[in-house]
């Protein structure tokens, strides 16, 4: 692909952006037509994506463009009859760039300088990392007994004081306000089960009989556990936009040329994956109760959609009905001091604790700390950005909170254009949509009607608006669900 120039002769353009498959398979098409080509990544020049909707009244990628005419997404350009591209190659070579071609960006600087802060991260170590270190090498740690039940890798809160004092000469008083803020910065959590688990560290309160361990000694699955974050706790968006950023980029370079498969054993085995896995650790100890609605959206989207590839990477990608229910079930990350799994996320955080598929019970508790970061309502709009099995991508793969609304209107919009999504057979008066609209119902009003609105509501202006305005007008709407396609894009 070539940069972006200016000059005289005829180009193709195409739209599109990193991590998108269809934008790979397209690219490799065109790179074999022997004619100048500029990609324009609109996830980059957010400033274009206004025009390109206007220019193509579609909300996908890619779109794609000889010279001035518009062909389509992917799927178009690879139905184009021989003769039909023969023509738009002869048109861009023998034919001058028109005067309304489709705009490139205006300042390439960002594109020049992209990849460059990719995991950029300061690490400012935190002040109480050196005494981690010296608790976990200070003969503090052992078994403790309580009842029936051995406790491995724990400590009590008096055994903690006493140490202190000892060791590194505190008095009583500071040894208690360092065990306190130990607890509250996430860097110990109480023993369940062995004592006080209000998150008080106080003698008067009988914390100090209560067992407690080191975050990283604490017994679970999750896929940063295991190391202690050092670094002062960062803003859990800002870290968030790193990691989708770091793992979009790993999984665009292990993408196949047609766009199809995954190179997930090369991945796994790449530095910058090592690096992704350092920076993963840092979740542990992130700040979740004060985040704005807007915030928790943009961040355990984000999250959400790293921890999928991070799970394939660690787990392989599920094959099966039973192997999907596990993996969702089981694939999690520690983030601020609890573990959240891929299901603990879209229906415990995004879907305001409701039952997901499968499921007897909700995913938190009354009693559960996690509650409290759950959304108070469901979001419907995060099917959109949690998945994206269609055949075109919404223009975004890494969201944040400053427009997060609007990011997740766009993407319920580029994915019902897609027929995979939704069609609408006037004549039967019938609508076939995905397999989602199903599974979630609940979400989009619970009825048919309800969701025929919701659906009527966010798509574009199309063609497909203007037929599914007509059936509903008709009255009498059938509603059917279209198969859902799980391959697994894994190439191994």
């Amino acid at each position: 692909m070539e940069e972006f120039e200016s000059g005289a002769r005829g180009r193709v353009t195409i739209y599109s952006i990193q991590g998108c498959p269809h934008c790979v398979q397209a690219k490799a098409t065109l790179g074999r037509l022997g004619v100048p080509v500029c990609d324009v990544d609109i996830g980059t020049h957010s400033e274009l994506r206004a025009k390109v909707k206007e220019l193509t009244g579609r909300s996908t990628v890619p779109q794609i463009f000889f010279n001035n005419v518009h062909v389509g997404g992917n799927d178009e350009l690879q139905k184009l009859a021989p003769e039909e591209l023969q023509r738009l190659v002869n048109l861009v070579k023998d034919e001058p760039l028109p005067v309304d071609a489709p705009p490139l960006p205006q300042n390439t600087e960002s594109e020049d300088t992209a990849g460059e802060n990719d995991g950029a991260f300061n690490c400012e170590q935190d002040e109480l990392a050196p005494l981690v270190q010296d608790i976990k090498h200070g003969g503090v740690i052992g078994s403790q007994r309580r009842g029936l039940t051995l406790h491995r890798k724990s400590f009590s809160g008096s055994q903690l004081v006493d140490w202190l004092q000892k060791e590194k000469g505190m008095g009583r008083a500071e040894a208690f306000n360092t065990g306190r803020a130990l607890l509250q910065r996430k860097y110990m959590v109480s023993v369940h089960g062995s004592g006080k688990q209000d998150g008080s560290f106080d003698e008067e309160k009988g914390a100090m009989d209560t067992l407690y361990r080191l975050l990283e000694d604490d017994p679970h699955s999750a896929l940063n556990a295991g190391q202690t974050a050092s670094c002062s706790p960062v803003q859990a968006s800002e870290l968030s936009l790193i990691l989708r950023e770091l793992i979009l980029k790993l999984f665009s370079e292990h993408l196949s040329a047609d766009g199809k498969s995954v190179d997930y054993k090369g991945m796994s085995a790449s530095p910058a994956f090592e690096r992704y896995c350092e920076l993963a650790i840092q979740l542990q100890r992130v700040e979740l109760l004060s985040l704005s609605r807007e915030e928790k959206l943009a961040f355990f989207i984000n999250i959400y959609n790293a921890l999928v590839i991070h799970g394939y990477l660690r787990l392989g990608a599920p094959t099966n009905m039973w192997q999907r229910y596990r993996f969702f079930n089981y694939v999690s990350y520690l983030i601020g001091g609890e573990v959240f799994t891929l299901q603990d996320i879209e229906n415990g955080v995004l879907r305001g604790n409701r039952k997901g598929i499968a499921q007897l019970r909700r995913p938190f508790s009354k009693t559960d700390p996690r509650l409290q970061v759950a959304l108070p309502d469901a979001e419907p709009l995060i099917h959109f950005a949690l998945n994206c099995g269609a055949k075109g991508c919404p223009p975004i793969k890494t969201y944040s909170p400053q427009d997060i609304d609007g990011q997740l209107r766009t993407a319920a919009e580029a994915f019902l254009e897609n027929d995979d999504a939704c069609m609408v057979d006037s004549g039967k008066r019938e609508v076939r949509l995905s397999q989602i609209f199903k599974w979630y119902k609940a979400d989009f009003g619970g009825t048919d009607e309800k969701l025929l609105n919701w659906v009527l509501e966010h798509m574009g202006d199309s063609p497909k608006k203007t037929s599914l305005q007509g059936v509903l007008s008709a009255g009498k709407t059938k509603v059917s669900f279209l198969p859902y396609d799980w391959t697994t894009n894994s190439s191994h």
